[in-house]
């Protein structure tokens, strides 16, 4: 495969579906990285959001499909299945929370769950989904949601937005405040103070959304870029689906700690928005 060719494969993978306002001011979907730009900030990435909803639904099936069929005689395989993962999310939260919400770990079990269904659309062969999208008519198509940082930052702007509302309720806007302007120097440095926590503040919704993005990311880069050996013949090929297939095991790890990892940061957050600072 040529490396024009290869780079028309990789860009035609790496570019979402995405609806909005062309330069002409007519409404339509980009065709190419720079239209998807130039939409703006109302553009929406279609695929992105059909399949994080779908996957969201889906999670709401299963799990209320659980709780009908629950019985407290010998419990079958799916009700096993979701007692573990709740008994796990409650260790969880109670090993990494120190307060009483009871918003908390219903929380932490969604996002777990959702993040871990987005992440595990990564595992899906490459060319399967988007090769039916173009035979339906539809130009491109990314299926792992959480490769799109609009998702990512969705999501972490959700918890961040949390924390703010459970540190006032908590401490009061004064007591929020304070812990930004009167720490760690003097009260008399309150605008280092300020600067210096605003800027940790901050940092917390953009770790926890680039950190998720980065590494599904650059997962779903090698799986593309090792499906380009497809092209190559058939001992490249051979040699391109053991490496698919070995990457996809060792990605199952990075699948479940993504997930884990945004679940246990959530926590820690809301954690650290009742914990008062003397």
């Amino acid at each position: 495969m040529s490396v024009e060719s290869s780079g028309e494969y990789i860009q035609h993978h790496m570019l979402n579906l995405t609806w909005g306002q062309q330069a002409d001011g007519q409404w339509g979907f980009a065709h190419s990285a720079a239209e998807a730009a130039g939409m703006g900030f109302w553009a929406i990435n279609v695929d992105s959001m059909l399949f994080s909803i779908g996957l969201g639904v889906v999670f709401l099936w299963f799990f209320r499909k659980a709780a009908r069929h629950a019985t407290v005689g010998v419990p079958g395989g799916l009700q096993n299945f979701v007692e573990w993962v709740v008994e796990f999310i409650d260790s969880s939260v109670r090993g990494s929370f120190s307060g009483k919400n009871d918003l908390l770990a219903p929380l932490a079990l969604t996002i777990f769950i959702w993040v871990l269904l987005m992440n595990v659309m990564d595992l899906v062969p490459v060319d399967w989904l988007p090769g039916l999208a173009t035979l339906a008519g539809v130009g491109h198509l990314k299926v792992v949601p959480s490769t799109d940082p609009n998702v990512t930052f969705g999501l972490a702007l959700s918890v961040f937005v949390l924390t703010l509302y459970y540190s006032i309720k908590i401490k009061g806007v004064g007591g929020f405040f304070g812990e930004l302007a009167f720490q760690p120097f003097p009260k008399w440095m309150a605008p280092i103070n300020l600067l210096l926590e605003g800027v940790t503040l901050l940092s917390r919704p953009l770790s926890l959304s680039l950190r998720l993005f980065g590494n599904m990311f650059a997962g779903e880069m090698i799986f593309i870029l090792i499906a380009l050996m497809y092209g190559g013949g058939v001992a490249l090929g051979a040699l391109g689906g053991l490496l698919q297939l070995g990457w996809a095991i060792f990605h199952i790890l990075i699948i479940v700690l993504q997930a884990f990892i945004f679940m246990t940061l959530t926590i820690v957050y809301v954690d650290m928005a009742y914990q008062e600072e003397h």
